[in-house]
């Protein structure tokens, strides 16, 4: 009788709990999490992150994707395309949503199990009802509960960082079509002028009035303006599908349009603590972070329950009747694994070596963040400085230069072959500040990415930046 006692008050007690956890228990949020991620990105790209969950938000964001679309491209709205029409990005968010049910459930009780037996014979009919629930599960739910809440900030900023990447490579792929583009339309102007001098070559040749050797070097440079003109084109077609791919484009869209060059420089912007900037905002980092938590946290929970893997608890209903008479029995029933030959050291230790590798990890990756925030902000500054150089000293002197020669040939002081000497420098000069524009603008996202995050690769600008300075002294 006393069992019978015992066991009522742990079914109630049972039930209680059950009610005050439920009490607890996470929900989810209308728009799958978006808002932690429009925190941190909303501020820095200008627009909220939108997910496309039914046909209506597919046609809205269809809709905004075409007034866009109807206008000339800058990197702003270039990167506003890619939030929207990315699928890539969606799927990220998707991925957003399965951490949030995970949450969810994880802040749910387990659900007890029911079991039914039935045994007949020599007269008598047993019947045996079982509800089973795991105690341990329902003590460390609380625990739980809040490394999957911290599961979620971390797939949140997972989301966040992939939302600027997004962003990121759309500003670069349109960067670099744009200047691909501006690029090749100056060479096929000057391709006009190889194939004019070309031809006066020609006619002074059929007179007599110039040799082979001078003719043949007027030739050359039409030629090899042809074949720079070809390269160029096929540049300029390769980075346009680059940025139809990160703005996710197709059919009736890829008709867009592209500006003719590249904006202005703008005014340089001045860091004093960009290192300071890089740990505090960096998203990556602040995933490490809530990494290192969750382990300590969880190593807090394995040591408490190094020694119980597995408790459960039954409530017992026994009915039993023989000879037309029908008894009821009640109790429970505890059942726990005894660590005879596995004392937990081992869940312990992989606790330990799982927390300290992400705190080294989390260390290497602060002290990269900085040194890649100083190489960020160094190649910004100094393509800053070059492409300034090009527009304010070398191609103002290229133009003196130019216009010079053109007096110098027409007075008869100067033959032919020296005013395509001179061309073919102001074409080498002109085509190395081009890229010098491009390499800045790329360097300034590649600044906004290490500060911030979004895939930063200050390395490449500065690589393509000593190439271009390479290229322009060649000439």
């Amino acid at each position: 009788m006393r069992l019978c006692k015992h066991a009522s008050h742990l079914h109630r007690g049972a039930a209680l709990a059950a009610l005050l956890v439920l009490a607890g228990c996470a929900s989810f949020s209308p728009d799958g999490g978006l808002i932690g991620v429009n925190d941190i990105t909303g501020p820095a790209l200008g627009q909220n992150a939108v997910t496309l969950r039914t046909p209506e938000d597919a046609q809205t964001a269809r809709a905004r994707v075409k007034a866009l679309l109807r206008q000339p491209l800058s990197a702003d709205r270039a990167a506003q395309i890619a939030l929207l029409n990315n699928r890539a990005l969606q799927a990220a968010y998707n991925a957003l949503g399965l951490s949030e049910a995970a949450m969810v459930q994880a802040s749910l009780p387990p659900n007890p199990t029911v079991k039914l037996e039935r045994i007949a014979g020599a007269g008598a009919v047993e019947v045996e009802s079982r509800v089973v629930g795991s105690l341990l599960a329902l003590v460390t739910l609380p625990a739980r509960a809040e490394i999957a809440a911290d599961r979620f900030r971390q797939a949140q900023l997972q989301a966040a960082a992939e939302t600027l990447r997004t962003a990121t490579e759309a500003r670069r792929a349109f960067y670099r079509a744009v200047a691909a583009r501006s690029l090749a339309s100056f060479l096929e102007q000057a391709r006009e002028t190889g194939e004019t001098a070309a031809q006066l070559a020609q006619r002074l040749g059929e007179t007599g009035a110039m040799n082979k050797l001078d003719q043949a070097r007027n030739q050359v440079f039409s030629a090899e303006l042809v074949a720079q003109v070809a390269s160029a084109r096929q540049r300029a077609s390769s980075e346009r599908e680059r940025l139809v791919r990160a703005l996710g484009l197709w059919g009736d869209d890829l008709g867009f349009k592209l500006p003719a060059q590249l904006p202005p420089l703008p005014r340089i912007r001045s860091l004093a603590s960009v290192e300071v900037e890089a740990v505090r905002r960096r998203i990556d980092l602040q995933i490490a972070r809530i990494e290192v938590a969750l382990l300590a946290r969880s190593y807090g929970l394995t040591g408490a329950t190094r020694f119980v893997s597995l408790l459960d608890v039954s409530g017992i209903s026994k009915k039993t009747r023989e000879n037309g008479e029908s008894t009821r029995e009640s109790g429970f029933e505890v059942e726990f694994q005894i660590p005879l030959f596995d004392f937990g050291e081992v869940k312990v230790r992989q606790a330990e070596e799982a927390y300290l590798q992400a705190v080294n990890r989390l260390t290497a990756k602060a002290v990269n963040v900085r040194s890649e925030a100083r190489e960020a902000y160094q190649a910004y500054r100094g393509a800053y400085d070059i492409a300034r150089h090009y527009r304010r000293e070398v191609l103002p002197l290229r133009k003196i230069i130019s216009d010079e020669t053109l007096l110098r040939y027409n007075a008869m002081q100067i033959d032919v072959f020296a005013l395509l000497a001179e061309a073919r420098q102001r074409i080498a000069s002109t085509s190395a500040a081009i890229e010098a524009e491009r390499e800045f603008w790329l360097a300034e996202t590649n600044l906004g990415a290490a500060l911030l995050g979004g895939n930063a690769s200050p390395s490449d600008t500065t690589a393509s930046a000593a190439a271009a300075l390479e290229s322009a002294g060649g000439h």
